[in-house]
Protein backbone atom coordinates (compact mmCIF):
# COMPACT_ATOMS: atom_id res chain seq x y z
CA UNK A 1 0.00 0.00 0.00
CA UNK A 2 2.82 2.25 0.80
CA UNK A 3 4.24 1.67 -2.65
CA UNK A 4 1.01 2.62 -4.29
CA UNK A 5 0.79 5.79 -2.34
CA UNK A 6 4.21 6.83 -3.49
CA UNK A 7 3.36 5.94 -6.98
CA UNK A 8 0.18 7.96 -6.85
CA UNK A 9 2.00 10.92 -5.36
CA UNK A 10 4.55 10.92 -8.09
CA UNK A 11 1.85 10.74 -10.57
CA UNK A 12 0.13 13.51 -8.77
CA UNK A 13 3.31 15.60 -8.67
CA UNK A 14 3.97 15.21 -12.36
CA UNK A 15 0.54 16.49 -13.30
CA UNK A 16 0.99 19.42 -11.07
CA UNK A 17 4.26 20.36 -12.79
CA UNK A 18 2.58 20.27 -16.14
CA UNK A 19 -0.18 22.35 -14.73
CA UNK A 20 2.31 25.05 -13.60
CA UNK A 21 4.02 25.00 -16.94
CA UNK A 22 0.75 25.69 -18.68
CA UNK A 23 -0.08 28.44 -16.21
CA UNK A 24 3.29 30.17 -16.77
CA UNK A 25 2.78 29.98 -20.49
CA UNK A 26 -0.59 31.50 -20.07
CA UNK A 27 0.82 34.27 -17.87
CA UNK A 28 3.59 34.88 -20.38
CA UNK A 29 1.00 35.12 -23.11
CA UNK A 30 -1.05 37.48 -21.06
CA UNK A 31 2.04 39.52 -20.30
CA UNK A 32 2.89 39.59 -23.98
CA UNK A 33 -0.64 40.65 -24.79
CA UNK A 34 -0.47 43.27 -22.07
CA UNK A 35 2.89 44.51 -23.41
CA UNK A 36 1.48 44.60 -26.90
CA UNK A 37 -1.54 46.42 -25.65
CA UNK A 38 0.67 48.85 -23.78
CA UNK A 39 2.88 49.31 -26.84
CA UNK A 40 -0.18 49.82 -29.05
CA UNK A 41 -1.63 52.22 -26.55
CA UNK A 42 1.64 54.09 -26.41
CA UNK A 43 1.75 54.13 -30.21
CA UNK A 44 -1.81 55.39 -30.36
CA UNK A 45 -0.99 57.95 -27.71
CA UNK A 46 2.03 59.30 -29.61
CA UNK A 47 0.15 59.21 -32.90
CA UNK A 48 -2.72 61.12 -31.32
CA UNK A 49 -0.21 63.43 -29.65
CA UNK A 50 1.38 64.14 -33.04
CA UNK A 51 -2.03 64.83 -34.55
CA UNK A 52 -2.99 67.08 -31.67
CA UNK A 53 0.40 68.78 -31.85
CA UNK A 54 -0.10 69.39 -35.58
CA UNK A 55 -3.61 70.67 -34.92
CA UNK A 56 -2.28 72.91 -32.18
CA UNK A 57 0.43 74.19 -34.50
CA UNK A 58 -2.19 74.90 -37.18
CA UNK A 59 -4.39 76.59 -34.62
CA UNK A 60 -1.37 78.52 -33.35
CA UNK A 61 -0.60 79.59 -36.95
CA UNK A 62 -4.21 80.64 -37.43
CA UNK A 63 -4.10 82.39 -34.09
CA UNK A 64 -0.89 84.18 -35.15
CA UNK A 65 -2.59 85.22 -38.38
CA UNK A 66 -5.60 86.38 -36.42
CA UNK A 67 -3.32 88.31 -34.07
CA UNK A 68 -1.55 89.93 -37.06
CA UNK A 69 -4.91 90.75 -38.64
CA UNK A 70 -6.09 92.13 -35.30
CA UNK A 71 -2.95 94.28 -35.01
CA UNK A 72 -3.47 95.52 -38.57
CA UNK A 73 -7.12 96.16 -37.78
CA UNK A 74 -6.14 98.06 -34.66
CA UNK A 75 -3.69 100.09 -36.77
CA UNK A 76 -6.48 100.82 -39.25
CA UNK A 77 -8.79 101.74 -36.39
CA UNK A 78 -6.16 104.10 -34.97
CA UNK A 79 -5.70 105.62 -38.44
CA UNK A 80 -9.46 105.98 -38.77
CA UNK A 81 -9.59 107.54 -35.32
CA UNK A 82 -6.94 110.06 -36.34
CA UNK A 83 -8.85 110.76 -39.57
CA UNK A 84 -12.07 111.02 -37.62
CA UNK A 85 -10.51 113.49 -35.23
CA UNK A 86 -9.30 115.51 -38.21
CA UNK A 87 -12.79 115.41 -39.73
CA UNK A 88 -14.27 116.45 -36.41
CA UNK A 89 -11.89 119.40 -36.30
CA UNK A 90 -12.85 120.28 -39.89
CA UNK A 91 -16.52 119.98 -38.98
CA UNK A 92 -15.95 122.19 -35.98
CA UNK A 93 -14.21 124.76 -38.21
CA UNK A 94 -17.02 124.51 -40.78
CA UNK A 95 -19.58 124.93 -38.02
CA UNK A 96 -17.80 128.06 -36.85
CA UNK A 97 -17.79 129.36 -40.43
CA UNK A 98 -21.47 128.48 -40.80
CA UNK A 99 -22.24 130.33 -37.59
CA UNK A 100 -20.30 133.34 -38.86
CA UNK A 101 -22.10 133.18 -42.21
CA UNK A 102 -25.42 132.86 -40.44
CA UNK A 103 -24.61 135.95 -38.39
CA UNK A 104 -23.49 137.76 -41.55
CA UNK A 105 -26.69 136.66 -43.32
CA UNK A 106 -28.79 137.95 -40.46
CA UNK A 107 -26.88 141.22 -40.57
CA UNK A 108 -27.30 141.36 -44.36
CA UNK A 109 -31.01 140.66 -44.02
CA UNK A 110 -31.30 143.43 -41.47
CA UNK A 111 -29.33 145.77 -43.75
CA UNK A 112 -31.46 144.70 -46.73
CA UNK A 113 -34.61 145.38 -44.79
CA UNK A 114 -33.28 148.80 -43.85
CA UNK A 115 -32.21 149.39 -47.45
CA UNK A 116 -35.65 148.36 -48.74
CA UNK A 117 -37.26 150.78 -46.35
CA UNK A 118 -34.84 153.47 -47.49
CA UNK A 119 -35.56 152.60 -51.13
CA UNK A 120 -39.29 152.77 -50.51
CA UNK A 121 -38.81 156.18 -48.93
CA UNK A 122 -36.53 157.21 -51.79
CA UNK A 123 -39.07 156.03 -54.36
CA UNK A 124 -41.72 158.03 -52.60
CA UNK A 125 -39.45 161.06 -52.63
CA UNK A 126 -38.60 160.44 -56.29
CA UNK A 127 -42.30 160.17 -57.12
CA UNK A 128 -42.87 163.48 -55.38
CA UNK A 129 -39.90 165.00 -57.20
CA UNK A 130 -41.19 163.54 -60.48
CA UNK A 131 -44.53 165.22 -59.87
CA UNK A 132 -42.74 168.46 -59.09
CA UNK A 133 -40.56 168.05 -62.18
CA UNK A 134 -43.65 167.38 -64.30
CA UNK A 135 -45.29 170.49 -62.92
CA UNK A 136 -42.11 172.48 -63.47
CA UNK A 137 -41.75 171.01 -66.96
CA UNK A 138 -45.33 172.01 -67.74
CA UNK A 139 -44.64 175.49 -66.44
CA UNK A 140 -41.37 175.68 -68.36
CA UNK A 141 -43.07 174.43 -71.51
CA UNK A 142 -45.69 177.11 -71.11
CA UNK A 143 -43.00 179.72 -70.57
CA UNK A 144 -41.01 178.39 -73.51
CA UNK A 145 -44.13 178.42 -75.65
CA UNK A 146 -44.68 182.04 -74.73
CA UNK A 147 -41.06 182.87 -75.41
CA UNK A 148 -41.15 181.02 -78.70
CA UNK A 149 -44.27 182.91 -79.62
CA UNK A 150 -42.56 186.21 -78.91
CA UNK A 151 -39.39 185.09 -80.64
CA UNK A 152 -41.39 183.94 -83.64
CA UNK A 153 -42.93 187.37 -83.89
CA UNK A 154 -39.45 188.88 -83.94
CA UNK A 155 -38.24 186.29 -86.43
CA UNK A 156 -41.20 186.98 -88.67
CA UNK A 157 -40.44 190.68 -88.59
CA UNK A 158 -36.87 190.22 -89.67
CA UNK A 159 -37.26 187.02 -91.71
CA UNK A 160 -33.91 185.54 -90.62
CA UNK A 161 -35.40 182.28 -89.39
CA UNK A 162 -37.28 181.76 -92.63
CA UNK A 163 -34.12 182.29 -94.64
CA UNK A 164 -32.14 179.91 -92.42
CA UNK A 165 -34.84 177.23 -92.78
CA UNK A 166 -34.86 177.62 -96.54
CA UNK A 167 -31.07 177.44 -96.77
CA UNK A 168 -30.97 174.41 -94.44
CA UNK A 169 -33.55 172.58 -96.53
CA UNK A 170 -31.69 173.29 -99.77
CA UNK A 171 -28.30 172.31 -98.29
CA UNK A 172 -29.59 169.03 -96.83
CA UNK A 173 -31.33 168.09 -100.06
CA UNK A 174 -28.21 168.91 -102.06
CA UNK A 175 -26.16 166.68 -99.72
CA UNK A 176 -28.75 163.91 -100.19
CA UNK A 177 -29.42 163.81 -96.44
CA UNK A 178 -32.84 162.59 -95.40
CA UNK A 179 -33.66 164.85 -92.48
CA UNK A 180 -36.99 166.45 -91.62
CA UNK A 181 -36.76 170.25 -91.28
CA UNK A 182 -39.69 171.90 -89.53
CA UNK A 183 -40.81 174.71 -91.86
CA UNK A 184 -41.84 176.95 -88.95
CA UNK A 185 -39.11 176.43 -86.37
CA UNK A 186 -36.21 174.96 -88.36
CA UNK A 187 -36.00 172.02 -85.94
CA UNK A 188 -34.42 168.95 -87.55
CA UNK A 189 -35.53 165.49 -86.41
CA UNK A 190 -33.12 162.57 -86.73
CA UNK A 191 -34.34 159.02 -86.17
CA UNK A 192 -32.97 157.77 -82.85
CA UNK A 193 -33.04 154.18 -84.15
CA UNK A 194 -30.15 155.13 -86.45
CA UNK A 195 -28.15 156.36 -83.47
CA UNK A 196 -28.97 154.08 -80.56
CA UNK A 197 -30.15 150.61 -79.67
CA UNK A 198 -33.12 150.38 -77.32
CA UNK A 199 -32.21 151.47 -73.74
CA UNK A 200 -28.68 152.42 -74.87
CA UNK A 201 -26.88 155.77 -75.13
CA UNK A 202 -23.87 154.49 -77.11
CA UNK A 203 -23.92 155.85 -80.67
CA UNK A 204 -23.98 153.13 -83.32
CA UNK A 205 -21.74 153.24 -86.38
CA UNK A 206 -24.72 154.18 -88.56
CA UNK A 207 -25.38 157.16 -86.27
CA UNK A 208 -21.76 158.27 -86.38
CA UNK A 209 -21.82 158.06 -90.18
CA UNK A 210 -24.99 160.18 -90.32
CA UNK A 211 -23.55 162.79 -87.96
CA UNK A 212 -20.31 162.93 -89.96
CA UNK A 213 -22.32 163.85 -93.07
CA UNK A 214 -25.04 165.96 -91.44
CA UNK A 215 -23.17 168.22 -89.01
CA UNK A 216 -20.81 169.96 -91.52
CA UNK A 217 -23.84 170.80 -93.70
CA UNK A 218 -25.87 172.01 -90.72
CA UNK A 219 -23.06 174.16 -89.31
CA UNK A 220 -22.15 175.36 -92.79
CA UNK A 221 -25.52 177.16 -92.89
CA UNK A 222 -25.89 178.31 -89.27
CA UNK A 223 -22.29 179.50 -88.97
CA UNK A 224 -22.11 181.14 -92.31
CA UNK A 225 -21.30 184.85 -92.35
CA UNK A 226 -24.95 185.62 -93.13
CA UNK A 227 -26.38 184.00 -89.99
CA UNK A 228 -23.66 183.38 -87.41
CA UNK A 229 -24.25 186.69 -85.64
CA UNK A 230 -27.96 185.88 -85.18
CA UNK A 231 -27.57 182.35 -83.76
CA UNK A 232 -27.78 182.42 -79.99
CA UNK A 233 -27.96 178.69 -79.22
CA UNK A 234 -27.77 175.27 -80.87
CA UNK A 235 -29.75 172.71 -78.90
CA UNK A 236 -29.43 168.93 -79.16
CA UNK A 237 -32.53 167.35 -77.67
CA UNK A 238 -32.96 163.69 -76.77
CA UNK A 239 -36.45 162.16 -76.66
CA UNK A 240 -37.70 158.71 -75.61
CA UNK A 241 -40.86 156.69 -75.94
CA UNK A 242 -43.36 156.43 -73.07
CA UNK A 243 -42.19 153.00 -71.80
CA UNK A 244 -40.70 153.15 -68.28
CA UNK A 245 -40.64 155.88 -65.66
CA UNK A 246 -40.16 159.58 -66.34
CA UNK A 247 -36.92 159.73 -64.34
CA UNK A 248 -35.40 156.71 -66.12
CA UNK A 249 -36.26 158.13 -69.54
CA UNK A 250 -35.05 161.57 -68.47
CA UNK A 251 -31.63 160.12 -67.68
CA UNK A 252 -31.60 158.09 -70.91
CA UNK A 253 -32.61 161.04 -73.09
CA UNK A 254 -30.05 163.32 -71.38
CA UNK A 255 -27.26 160.75 -71.83
CA UNK A 256 -28.18 160.31 -75.50
CA UNK A 257 -28.10 164.03 -76.08
CA UNK A 258 -24.72 164.27 -74.34
CA UNK A 259 -23.34 161.37 -76.43
CA UNK A 260 -24.33 163.18 -79.64
CA UNK A 261 -22.90 166.49 -78.38
CA UNK A 262 -19.60 164.87 -77.39
CA UNK A 263 -19.28 163.15 -80.75
CA UNK A 264 -20.06 166.40 -82.58
CA UNK A 265 -17.31 168.23 -80.69
CA UNK A 266 -14.81 165.51 -81.63
CA UNK A 267 -15.81 165.24 -85.29
CA UNK A 268 -12.68 165.34 -87.49
CA UNK A 269 -14.40 167.19 -90.38
CA UNK A 270 -14.93 170.42 -88.39
CA UNK A 271 -12.53 173.35 -88.35
CA UNK A 272 -11.33 175.08 -85.21
CA UNK A 273 -13.75 178.01 -85.69
CA UNK A 274 -16.76 175.73 -85.90
CA UNK A 275 -15.64 173.76 -82.82
CA UNK A 276 -15.11 176.98 -80.85
CA UNK A 277 -18.55 178.30 -81.84
CA UNK A 278 -20.17 174.97 -80.96
CA UNK A 279 -18.57 175.01 -77.53
CA UNK A 280 -19.99 178.50 -77.05
CA UNK A 281 -23.47 177.85 -78.43
CA UNK A 282 -24.27 174.17 -78.08
CA UNK A 283 -26.31 172.68 -75.23
CA UNK A 284 -27.63 169.12 -74.72
CA UNK A 285 -31.05 168.48 -73.19
CA UNK A 286 -33.01 165.39 -72.29
CA UNK A 287 -36.78 165.67 -72.61
CA UNK A 288 -37.72 162.15 -71.42
CA UNK A 289 -41.16 161.32 -72.88
CA UNK A 290 -42.57 164.82 -72.38
CA UNK A 291 -43.02 165.39 -76.16
CA UNK A 292 -44.03 162.06 -77.76
CA UNK A 293 -45.05 161.58 -81.41
CA UNK A 294 -48.65 160.44 -81.94
CA UNK A 295 -50.22 158.27 -84.62
CA UNK A 296 -53.30 159.36 -86.53
CA UNK A 297 -55.51 157.39 -84.13
CA UNK A 298 -54.14 159.24 -81.10
CA UNK A 299 -51.84 156.46 -79.85
CA UNK A 300 -48.15 157.08 -79.19
CA UNK A 301 -45.80 156.18 -82.04
CA UNK A 302 -43.07 154.52 -79.95
CA UNK A 303 -40.50 154.32 -82.77
CA UNK A 304 -40.97 157.91 -83.90
CA UNK A 305 -40.89 159.17 -80.31
CA UNK A 306 -37.36 157.77 -79.86
CA UNK A 307 -35.52 160.58 -81.68
CA UNK A 308 -32.80 163.23 -81.60
CA UNK A 309 -33.55 166.81 -82.62
CA UNK A 310 -31.24 169.64 -83.63
CA UNK A 311 -32.66 173.09 -82.86
CA UNK A 312 -31.33 176.61 -83.10
CA UNK A 313 -32.33 179.72 -81.23
CA UNK A 314 -31.80 183.27 -82.47
CA UNK A 315 -30.43 186.07 -80.30
CA UNK A 316 -33.19 188.36 -79.06
CA UNK A 317 -30.89 191.36 -78.71
CA UNK A 318 -29.65 191.07 -82.28
CA UNK A 319 -33.22 190.60 -83.46
CA UNK A 320 -34.30 193.75 -81.62
CA UNK A 321 -31.37 195.69 -83.14
CA UNK A 322 -32.30 194.41 -86.55
CA UNK A 323 -35.94 195.36 -86.00
CA UNK A 324 -34.87 198.83 -84.87
CA UNK A 325 -32.69 199.11 -87.96
CA UNK A 326 -35.63 198.15 -90.16
CA UNK A 327 -37.92 200.61 -88.37
CA UNK A 328 -35.37 203.36 -88.68
CA UNK A 329 -35.03 202.69 -92.40
CA UNK A 330 -38.80 202.87 -92.74
CA UNK A 331 -38.95 206.35 -91.15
Amino acid sequence: MTGRSRTRRRSSGGDQGAHWISYSDMMASLLLVFVLAVVYSVYQYYQMLEIKTQQLNEQQAELDKAVIALVERETEVETLNVTLMGKQEELATIQIQLDQQENELKAAQTALKTEKEAQALLQLQLAEQADKLTAMSTLLDAQKAEMLSQQKKLDDLVGVRTKIIQDLTLALNKANLKATVDKDTGDIVLDSAVFFDVNSNSIKDSGKDLLSRFLPVYLGVLMSDAYVDYVGEIVIEGHTDTAGSYITNLKLSQNRALSVAEYCLQLPGLNSRQIALMQELMTAKGRSYSDPVYNADGTVNMDASRRVEFKFRLKDSEMIDEMNRILSEME
